[in-house]
């Protein structure tokens, strides 16, 4: 078997099984910075064994493009009588149609991907700087005041970043509830959390049909909030957040391209601030999404190095 082959096989597993088995150890939330490491990991490992299969496959065929034996059988004896003979030209031009028509496939989604980056960069930039122009400034709020009658707190990245809260939010919130969404807002710039929604949601909308990439993006975005609930609380306590998250909980949809701060997993937030997980259940969680992190780091270099050995031992003249 070819290394090319094994790492897509790979890639094909975790594709597969990685929604079904990570979901179970981040639906809590006790560790979610580990969680958000953990999807990002499962995501990286595929697309880095697509770019390093696509490479590898170019390289076998360029190395064995006088004998394609070398390349299509990879150990399986069964087809060496279909690579010999008059059939070695025909295969050499399925292989190159073959090592073109992933080139390309590939592509073409790192393109769609990037395009849909600067789509989501160039939109979130836009509304900062709107947000900007047409709110104003109360003195005692960190912020930018739009006049609405929706109870809105979100925050837009841009050039400077932007934390916006409307003028039915001030209404509602006292001052310890503000200063706590306020907070949680910029916790998710500081962490650079648009960054890795932007990445997400830009894959899972190129590749809506991989399971693995929608659903990262969903658990990535509900984690996120979590990490940014965790940086509020530890200023302004569990219970402040809770009352800000329930006094905004039912408002209006935040503009695309925005992180706001009841938009995603309320319902999950809010049990997780109500009843936090207890030590236990925190080393627990940790420690396993830790060993499953180091799994999907290295998994995509075990597998080549294990298949490159392969051809070694089955072909140590090639």
């Amino acid at each position: 078997m070819t290394v090319a082959t094994c790492l897509l096989l790979y890639a094909l597993a975790v594709a597969v099984l990685a929604p079904r088995l990570l979901a179970p150890l981040t639906r809590s939330g006790a560790a979610p910075r580990l969680g958000v490491a953990v999807w990002l990991s499962a995501s990286g490992s595929v697309l880095a064994a697509w770019l390093a299969a696509a490479g590898f496959l170019i390289w076998e065929v360029a190395r064995a493009w006088r004998d394609p034996a070398i390349t299509l059988t990879a150990c399986v004896t069964t087809l060496e009588s279909v690579v010999s003979g008059e059939a070695g030209g025909a295969l050499q031009l399925g292989m190159l149609g073959l090592v073109g028509a992933a080139v390309l496939a590939l592509t073409s989604v790192m393109w769609r991907w990037g395009r849909a980056l600067v789509r989501a960069r160039t939109r979130t930039h836009g509304h900062a700087r709107m947000a900007r122009v047409a709110g104003r400034h109360v003195p005692g709020v960190d912020a930018v005041v739009v006049d609405a009658p929706d109870r809105l707190a979100y925050c837009a990245a841009g050039r400077p970043h932007a934390v916006v809260v409307t003028t039915a939010t001030l209404d509602a919130l006292d001052r310890r509830h503000l200063a706590a969404v306020l907070a949680h807002e910029r916790a998710h710039l500081s962490g650079r959390h648009h960054l890795l929604l932007a990445a997400t949601r830009s894959l899972a909308a190129v590749l809506p049909r991989v399971e693995l990439f929608t659903a990262a993006a969903t658990e990535i975005a509900r984690l996120l909030e979590m990490c940014a609930d965790d940086v509020a609380a530890r200023g302004h306590g569990r219970g402040t957040v809770l009352g800000a998250l329930l006094t905004l909980s039912g408002a209006a949809t935040v503009p695309a391209g925005v992180l706001g701060a009841t938009s995603v997993g309320l319902l999950d937030r809010a049990e997780r601030l109500l009843d936090p997980a207890g030590l236990a259940q925190r080393l627990q969680s940790r420690g396993i999404l830790a060993a499953t992190l180091t799994l999907l780091l290295s998994g995509p270099v075990v597998t080549a190095m294990l298949a490159a050995y392969d051809v070694t031992v089955c072909y140590p003249g090639a």
